[in-house]
C-alpha cells in the first residue's frame, strides 16, 4: 500500500479485509455485527479433501489469498481460521502472517494471535475452553494454548454428530449453549469459544459466568480495529452496552 492508499478512506468507512475458509457461513455475518466501516472478504480455497491438509493449505496459500484484495485500500486483514493456527504452530503462524503483511503493506492478523493478545490484555492465564472440533484438532488446540503458557482449567467439546471440521457450520446458538453448560468456569480467568465457524455472539450476549467470554471472531475484530487505527481498549467490546450487541439486536429484529 502506498502513502496515498494509507490516507484514503472509502465512502463507507475504513476498509478491513477478512480471509475466511471457503465453506464458512459464520465469519461474515458476525464481522458485520462486530466491525464498522467497509468489510471486504476473500474466500480461502483448497481442493484437498483431507481436513488436516486443507487447514494447513489455507496458511500455506495465505499470500495468494491476500493478493485477491488487489489494490483495495485495506488498513488490516484478518486470517479467520483458528484451527489452521493450531496445526501450524505459533512460530510458523507468526512467520506466515508477518511475511504476508510485509508483502501486502498492511498488518495481517490471525484469529489465534488476536486471542492471545486479548488474553494478555486481560491478564488471563487460566482458561475454560469450548473446543468445537474433532479430537485430533481439539488436542492440537489444547497444545497450542498450553505451549503459549495458558492453563486449561476446563475443556468442553461438541456432540459426536458435529465432530467434523465442516460440521461446525451446522451449529446453532442452542447447541453452543448446551456445550457451554458443560464447561466448568470456576477458577478460570476467561472463557474462550474457539473457532471462527461456530456462532458465538448470541451465546456471549446470553451467558454470564462471572469472567470475560471471548471468541475467535470477537478477538479478531478487536485486533483488526486497533490495527486499522481504532482504539486498542478491549473493555468496550466486553461491556453489556458494546456496540456490536446493538448491531446484533438490529439484525435479529
Amino acid at each position: 500500500m502506498n502513502s496515498e492508499d494509507a490516507d484514503f478512506t472509502p465512502e463507507y468507512g475504513r476498509a478491513i479485509g477478512i480471509a475466511t475458509p471457503q465453506a464458512n457461513t459464520t465469519v461474515e455475518p458476525e464481522m458485520q455485527c462486530l466491525l464498522a466501516g467497509t468489510l471486504l472478504t476473500a474466500r480461502m480455497t483448497s481442493a484437498l479433501a483431507d481436513a488436516r491438509a486443507r487447514l494447513i493449505d489455507y496458511f500455506d496459500r495465505l499470500p495468494e489469498t491476500v493478493a485477491r484484495f488487489d489494490v483495495a485500500p485495506l488498513r488490516a486483514c484478518g486470517f479467520a481460521c483458528t484451527g489452521s493456527a493450531y496445526l501450524y504452530g505459533r512460530a510458523r503462524e507468526e512467520a506466515a502472517i508477518a511475511a504476508a503483511g510485509a508483502r501486502a503493506g498492511y498488518p495481517v492478523i490471525s484469529a489465534a494471535t488476536a486471542i492471545r493478545a486479548a488474553l494478555d490484555e486481560l491478564g488471563a492465564r487460566r482458561l475454560a475452553l469450548l473446543s468445537p472440533y474433532p479430537p485430533w484438532l481439539s488436542q492440537a488446540g489444547q497444545r497450542y494454548w498450553q505451549d503459549a503458557g495458558f492453563d486449561l482449567v476446563s475443556v468442553a467439546g461438541l456432540p459426536a454428530d458435529l465432530l467434523d471440521t465442516r460440521n461446525i457450520y451446522r451449529l446453532s446458538t442452542a447447541r453452543v449453549l448446551e456445550a457451554f453448560a458443560r464447561l466448568d468456569t470456576g477458577g478460570a480467568d476467561a472463557v474462550l469459544l474457539s473457532g471462527t465457524g461456530m456462532p458465538t455472539l448470541r451465546t456471549i450476549a446470553q451467558v454470564d459466568p462471572g469472567v470475560p467470554v471471548l471468541s475467535s471472531n470477537l478477538c479478531l475484530a478487536w485486533a483488526l480495529t486497533a490495527a486499522a487505527g481504532g482504539s486498542r481498549a478491549l473493555s468496550p467490546w466486553l461491556a453489556p452496552d458494546a456496540r456490536w450487541r446493538g448491531r446484533l439486536a438490529a439484525r435479529d429484529a
